[in-house]
């Protein structure tokens, strides 16, 4: 029989753990801790020989205390150490809600932004939160949002529905950007996208393969597998709590099928992005701020 001394031991012991926990999870993981995710895939539409290194940088949310402009130099400058072939920005570049303490200027977050390096460039899209920041774009319902401008402004590639062409001669591939799918709020859970993604492939002017950039998973279903060898998105933080390869909540109609990492389905790959900041609830426990590092082309993973 549990003595009333061991029940509040165990009491004591499941509360010490409890705000352990806690400590950890609104603190030192979402405002300390910077991983490395790294994937080395070799997708059938990526031409043999042509390896090349992708860092995606996704959900910045900048944004003090958990997201300031010091932290998202240090990501930078880990960024830039990585020596990536191309970079690509994949949206939401500043934090908002009832927890942040002093929201940052897309401006200065773009000032730190352009520091980034690549022999590829350095290639933005927008997500719905640089769309939801925008309350004249959220009023016409068109045109894009004011974080699209800033960063172009810093030097930055922006691809809204749009693609363009880098690599080597003989060697080239495109990036091509879509809009958000949940630009436009239409009441609670309901959204309008800003998304084309037959103007946004149809801007690829020859056979060279494609990596598409998309904030939300959510369009992957709708991806050519015969056109596009990659595609990258963010949006979930990896649903900020993830344990055992589970996330209790994602923001997906899919829930857990793309809510984070390399997911292959009918000969297409898509890779989903942790993230770096956090939104709503200033928490991430089981899925660390990280730089995803795509490898392609280098052989098995």
């Amino acid at each position: 029989m549990t003595t009333r001394r061991a029940l509040l031991t165990t009491m004591g012991g499941l509360t010490l753990a409890g705000a352990g926990s806690g400590l950890y999870g609104f603190w030192i993981e979402p405002a300390w801790r910077l991983a490395v995710a790294e994937y080395r895939l070799n997708p059938p539409n990526w031409p043999q020989g042509r390896p090349i290194t992708i860092a995606a940088l996704a959900d910045i949310h900048a944004s003090e205390p958990h997201m300031p402009l010091r932290r998202v130099e240090e990501i930078v400058a880990a960024t830039n150490a990585l020596r990536p072939d191309l970079v690509v920005l994949l949206g939401d570049y500043m934090g908002d809600g009832r927890y942040v303490k002093h929201g940052i200027p897309v401006a200065e977050t773009a000032e730190v932004l352009k520091g980034l390096r690549a022999p590829h460039g350095v290639h933005a899209i927008m997500g719905n939160h640089d769309w939801w920041d925008d309350h004249e774009v959220q009023r016409r319902r068109r045109g894009v949002p004011h974080t699209a401008r800033v960063l172009a402004g810093a030097g930055i590639s922006v691809l809204h529905n749009a693609a363009v062409k880098t690599g080597f001669r003989d060697r080239g591939f495109w990036v091509a950007g879509s809009g958000s799918l949940w630009a436009f709020s239409e009441g609670p859970g309901r959204f309008l996208g800003s998304n084309d993604l037959a103007r946004t492939l149809g801007g690829v002017q020859d056979q060279d393969p494609v990596i598409l950039l998309c904030h939300e998973p959510d369009l992957f279903p709708s991806v050519p597998a015969d056109r596009v060898a990659l595609t990258l998105c963010g949006h979930t933080h990896g649903g900020q709590v993830r344990l055992a390869g589970y996330s209790p909540y994602v923001p997906s109609a899919f829930g857990n099928r793309y809510a984070y990492g390399h997911v292959e389905e009918a000969g297409k790959h898509l890779v989903v992005s942790g993230g770096l900041g956090t939104s709503i609830m200033p928490v991430r426990l089981g899925v660390p701020p990280e730089i995803t590092l795509v490898r392609l082309g280098y052989g098995p993973g």
